[in-house]
């Protein structure tokens, strides 16, 4: 499990960290306040402080890039105001703000395990519905989501490409895909075999690869966007707002937030944003849409794929 992970992991555990006895009885303002005491802050690094004692048991579960923006100051910033107060780095800072959180959580009423973990899990969907959001003004402008619906779609065959963590969400897309497009073919191995399988795509009249690329963004996630580019493919790319060498491979980026409250992320705003894509492609070729769902219904019907 990443360093990252494990953070994550104390942070969703049923049974929160515990502190030495003379610690808990302390309120958590006050063990938060502590942590300030005899610190020459900047202005920005005032504002952190500010914000993780105004919004304790929100902020001790943001991940750096989320906390820095909902501040209003760099990523940096927060890593030397982490650093200002004696911790290796953010993620250090953290694990100590996240006991003091739940047990600000639980104060005032009893301190179950069960409560815990209803405020956790609620703070990790209200997270995903922010993330949803986003999407949703992404989609304001109609016209480049069906734009690019319209060029995957006339892409005979579509390559769509995902790998490592990324497999999920490409699977699904090419699964349904498959159901109103002639040729989707997909890919979920680096290196060769996807450069291989990239070359053919191009070899058989492919104009088009779709890419999900979630973090932690891979290597070999990289090396196939630019072997897709030097076959003369045009790549769209669904990844995580962080900015990175993967959008310099990438013709058009389309961003969506993922989950990252639990010890694994979650992806309800890519799979969204990917079901937009798909109706956008079906919009494309209303005609083909239509003739070869009803020609899956009959052979799904004929051979009883369903109950």
């Amino acid at each position: 499990m990443s360093s990252g992970q494990q953070a994550r992991a104390q942070a969703a555990a049923i049974t929160p960290s515990q502190s030495p006895p003379q610690e808990q009885e302390r309120p958590p303002a006050d063990r938060l306040l502590a942590l300030f005491d005899g610190r020459r802050l900047s202005p920005g690094q005032r504002r952190i402080a500010q914000y993780l004692v105004d919004h304790l048991t929100e902020a001790a579960f943001l991940s750096i890039t989320e906390l820095a923006e909902r501040v209003g100051v760099s990523q940096p910033s927060v890593t030397r105001f982490a650093a200002s107060l004696g911790f290796s780095g953010y993620p250090a800072l953290r694990e100590v703000l996240q006991p003091m959180a739940l047990s600000a959580v639980a104060g005032g009423t009893p301190d179950t395990r069960e409560q815990i973990r209803h405020n956790e899990l609620q703070a990790a969907v209200d997270a995903e519905i922010e993330n949803l959001e986003s999407v949703r003004r992404l989609l304001a402008d109609t016209n480049q989501v069906l734009g690019i619906g319209r060029e995957l779609a006339r892409s005979v065959p579509l390559t769509v490409l995902g790998l490592r963590i990324s497999v999920s969400l490409a699977e699904y897309f090419a699964y349904a895909a498959r159901r109103i497009h002639p040729d989707v073919r997909l890919v979920t191995r680096g290196g060769s075999v996807a450069y291989d399988a990239l070359l053919q795509s191009r070899a058989a009249g492919g104009s088009w690869v779709l890419a999900f690329a979630m973090p932690r963004h891979a290597n070999e996630t990289l090396a196939a966007l630019r072997a897709a580019r030097s076959t003369g493919l045009s790549v769209v790319l669904i990844t995580d707002p962080t900015v990175g060498p993967l959008v310099e491979e990438a013709d058009v980026v389309l961003t969506a937030g993922t989950g990252s409250r639990l010890v694994f992320d979650s992806y309800a705003a890519p799979g969204m944003l990917s079901a937009a894509l798909l109706q956008a492609m079906a919009d494309a070729d209303p005609e083909r849409t239509q003739a070869r769902l009803e020609q899956y219904e009959q052979a799904a019907d004929q051979h009883g794929f369903f109950l």
